[in-house]
């Protein structure tokens, strides 16, 4: 009898002492959510940036990612010129393809025909960066934003 209660007693003490948490997952970012501007980055050698311009006091740029949509607007002190769209979008780890439906008419004249964005994809949690790159694939320059929500 007392070595069943020795070993009910030590199988207590194992039982209680093993950590029952699930197994912790490496922590994915997403990109939804809204998001605030806060630089561009230049790049001359389609590599490393080479100069950062922060957005001056008044402007604003927000995008909204939420459900495979996107919706940004921009307002630009003292210009009244209208910037904005709405589209899809499509991320893999490295990648953002945004394709706008609907945008303001300043948009519309600089838009390509597709109406498509290939970007590089850089995500963090509270930051992310899309990164423009020219036909050859070297890098041109960034948009940087930090999340709102």
């Amino acid at each position: 009898m007392k070595k069943l209660i020795t070993i009910i007693c030590i199988s207590f003490l194992l039982v209680s002492a093993t950590n029952l948490e699930p197994p912790s997952t490496p922590y994915h970012p997403s990109i939804e959510g809204t998001w605030e501007l806060v630089s561009h980055y230049n790049y001359d050698d389609g590599v490393h940036p080479s100069d950062t311009l922060f957005a001056v006091d008044g402007y604003r740029q927000i995008k909204m990612y939420y459900n495979g949509k996107v919706m940004w607007t921009r307002y630009v002190p003292n210009d009244s010129v209208e910037w904005f769209g709405y589209g899809s979008y499509k991320t893999t780890d490295s990648t953002l393809t945004e394709k706008l439906e609907y945008m303001s008419a300043s948009m519309r004249k600089i838009a390509n025909s597709d109406m498509k964005w290939h970007m590089e994809l850089r995500l963090e949690k509270d930051r992310y960066s899309q990164i423009f790159r020219d036909e050859e694939g070297n890098r041109i320059n960034s948009e940087n934003y930090k999340r709102l929500d």
